[in-house]
């Protein structure tokens, strides 16, 4: 009897949880961004080079809005991945480049890195998958737009400038309506 006095509490506790999981779930959401860049042809191996990208824009309130929020409700945003592909010259791979950074920045705020690679292996790769970072990025994806600076090292000379994709997903947990 004791026993399923113990089952008929413990099923209300189980749909709880449940709900909770599900009710957490309808607050979270993705934003994906893209950009490109131009690494530019090198002249000499070893030394990083700062590439900005132009700023982008985040449409953060119509992300926000679409999503039933409100920049007030935002609990937080994380980087949740970012990769980069090699656009042109399409013979081009990343066996030319031996590190790489990424930083973001915005208005009022001071730069923070967000994503990195080093040793990238030299196996014919036309994309990558950096590493990313576990910081909390709600106020520069708040703001209308943000840059990327990224910095590469290169282990040996290119002779031609290589166009690459980045894309970058940032996962946002936020209340929606209040909730």
């Amino acid at each position: 009897m004791k026993r399923f006095v113990l089952f008929l509490l413990f099923i209300p506790l189980l749909f709880a949880q449940q709900g909770c999981d599900e009710l957490s779930k309808l607050t979270q959401f993705y934003i994906d961004y893209d950009t490109e860049i131009t690494i530019p042809k090198t002249l000499k191996i070893d030394l990083p080079v700062d590439i900005m990208t132009p700023d982008i824009t985040t449409n953060s309130e119509s992300e926000f809005e679409s999503n039933n929020t409100h920049k007030s409700l935002i609990d937080i945003i994380n980087l949740s991945e970012m990769d980069m592909t090699i656009t042109s010259p399409e013979e081009a791979t990343f066996d030319f480049l031996k590190d790489i950074e990424i930083s973001i920045s915005a208005d009022g705020l001071p730069e923070k890195k967000i994503a990195w690679l080093y040793d990238i292996p030299k196996t014919g790769l036309k994309k990558i998958t950096l590493e990313v970072s576990t910081d909390d990025l709600k106020e520069y994806i708040e703001k209308d737009t943000y840059k990327l600076k990224t910095t590469t090292t290169t282990r040996e000379l290119i002779s031609h400038d290589t166009d690459v994709s980045i894309h970058s997903k940032f996962f946002v947990d936020a209340k929606i309506l209040g909730l």
